[in-house]
């Protein structure tokens, strides 16, 4: 894996050779190896992955300016060029699902497919009142408070409830420590958000996973993805809204195994 710069702060995560090309688009509050680690090499094994860290997590440093989706999906797409892509499916997890289908909606003779993970078309009024504390609570950095917000919201009632006392604790004391600084800045770009449009004129294969356990991005605002996405298959892992935490393995099996079925062509 090698680690470069392709503009003034996005720095870029490869790894595999030779494959079709696969961009990645991590979550708010997340980076490549954070959401994406633990499937990374199964990915690898049959395509040349490309992913960015978004300003303020991973190596790439914090914005001074509040962050545009356009912006993200223009620098992913900066990195693949840097990469020698021509063209190119992209995965997006959660807020990466929206970065992901605005590449497609910006630059559709280049996107080859889709696949949209724990991801929403629409913030609505559930997701805009919590991202709203969200950033509210990064900006105050009060790192403990959030996560006890967000451990209850991502992990499944099963995982959840599977837990000690003690091992909540550990996990709300590991979730704080993991916070990036631009983790809020992320939050903030869900406020509002409104890819029906993108999505209508999409015109790729695409595969929809849903993570049927998921309290922070209910299974029906998964649905509106998939409704609102032309010829859209749909998935399910029953996790909660880490699939890289509970389902790595059947996660990345639904990837390749979509992924396969395209016609081969390289990047």
């Amino acid at each position: 894996m090698s680690t470069t710069l392709t503009s003034t702060y996005a720095r870029t995560v490869r790894k595999g050779s030779g494959g079709p090309g696969l961009l990645l688009a991590h979550g708010g509050g997340g980076s490549i190896e954070s959401n994406f680690g633990p499937i990374l090499d199964t990915l690898a094994a049959g395509h040349t992955v490309v992913g960015v860290d978004y300003p303020g997590t991973g190596s790439t440093p914090r914005a001074t300016q509040p962050l545009e989706l356009d912006e993200l999906a223009d620098q992913l797409v900066a990195a693949a060029d840097a990469e020698g892509l021509e063209r190119f499916a992209v995965l997006g997890y959660s807020l990466g699902g929206n970065v992901a289908v605005r590449i497609a909606a910006r630059y559709p003779e280049r996107v080859t497919a889709l696949v949209l993970t724990a991801t929403f078309a629409r913030a609505g009024q559930w997701l805009g009142l919590i991202t709203d504390l969200w950033s509210e609570l990064a900006r105050r950095e009060e790192s403990e408070l959030l996560a006890r917000l967000l451990v209850p919201l991502t992990l499944s009632p099963r995982a959840l409830e599977g837990l000690t006392d003690e091992q909540v604790e550990a996990a709300v004391r590991a979730t704080a420590a993991s916070f990036p600084p631009g983790g809020g800045d992320h939050a903030a770009l869900v406020k509002g958000a409104d890819l029906s449009a993108d999505l209508a004129r999409i015109d790729v294969p695409a595969l929809v996973i849903a993570t049927t356990a998921d309290r922070l991005v209910p299974l029906d605002v998964q649905r509106e993805v998939a409704d609102a996405l032309p010829g859209a298959r749909w998935a399910e892992l029953a996790t909660g809204h880490l699939p890289f935490a509970e389902s790595p393995q059947e996660w990345a099996a639904l990837v390749t195994g979509f992924l396969a079925e395209l016609p081969t062509r390289r990047g």
